[in-house]
């Protein structure tokens, strides 16, 4: 894996910088997939370059993160890494810093957060991935992570949750009442169904939890990092996204196809 950065001044009308404590929040958005599901689109670009209403996914996922104050971004890269490297540049044209990460296989979301352990630093990483189409709001994201860590302060990581219809095709997670995750469970079998609560994909995560995942090893949030997290005994806490929160993943055609319906009518709105 390499990293390389570029840094340029954003606009002067940029909203405040989110942060956590004082403490910066950078961002991590995976895009290294093939995104097989969704050929031929992708035959000439990874998923987050397909477009939606005519405007690249990703351009879109980096619009969203700016706008709510986080203009400090890492991109991971494997499959066709050019048609977002000379699209994007270093981000100056769209408010952000951009940092590439180019991996020479994939790593799972967790490998590659912590290929970027330099890039994160002291503070907190937020971790979103870039097929997904959502206008969460990120700055109750990153409160309630703020308010968690008084009440915990070895904690590990908040996860946004949302509550689905198809529980076997998920993470799902389970909730005490103070808000902390006391299970997880990763596309569970029918009969293993405890929950209709899933994980939405986007997470706030400590510096500790990414000196915690093994190096040059792939691995996955979901998979392995939280359920390794509930074993240790780490705190973990889950936000349950308000209910009119967008939120899509773009991974089939049907999918893609009702995103560019949904963002149409929202643009017209």
């Amino acid at each position: 894996m390499t990293v390389s950065s570029t840094h340029s001044v954003a606009s002067s009308a940029a909203p405040a910088p989110l942060s956590i404590g004082g403490r910066p929040l950078k961002a991590l958005v995976l895009a290294a997939g093939e995104g097989t599901r969704l050929r031929p689109l992708t035959l000439d670009r990874p998923k987050p370059m397909v477009p939606i209403n005519g405007v690249p996914l990703l351009e879109i996922v980096l619009g969203w993160l700016r706008d709510a104050g986080v203009s400090d971004i890492a991109i991971n890269l494997h499959y066709k890494p050019d048609a977002i490297t000379q699209y994007f540049g270093d981000g100056a044209a769209f408010g952000v810093h951009l940092t590439y990460s180019h991996e020479a296989r994939l790593m799972g979301s967790a490998g590659a957060a912590h290929g970027l352990r330099e890039f994160a630093g002291d503070g907190p990483l937020l971790i979103a991935y870039g097929d997904v189409l959502t206008d969460l709001d990120l700055r109750q994201l990153a409160h309630f992570h703020a308010t968690q860590r008084l009440a915990h302060p070895d904690l590990g990581a908040s996860i946004s949750l949302y509550r689905v219809s198809n529980p076997t095709e998920v993470g799902l997670v389970g909730l005490d009442e103070t808000g902390r995750v006391t299970r997880f469970l990763e596309k569970p079998k029918l009969e293993q169904v405890f929950t209709d609560i899933a994980n939405a994909g986007v997470c706030i995560v400590e510096p500790a939890v990414l000196d915690a995942i093994e190096p040059d090893v792939t691995c996955d949030f979901g998979l392995h990092v939280f359920p390794r997290m509930l074993e240790q005994g780490v705190p973990m806490c889950g936000w349950l996204i308000p209910p009119e929160t967008y939120l899509i993943d773009i991974g089939s055609p049907a999918k893609y196809e009702q995103a560019n319906h949904d963002w149409a009518a929202r643009a017209s709105r």
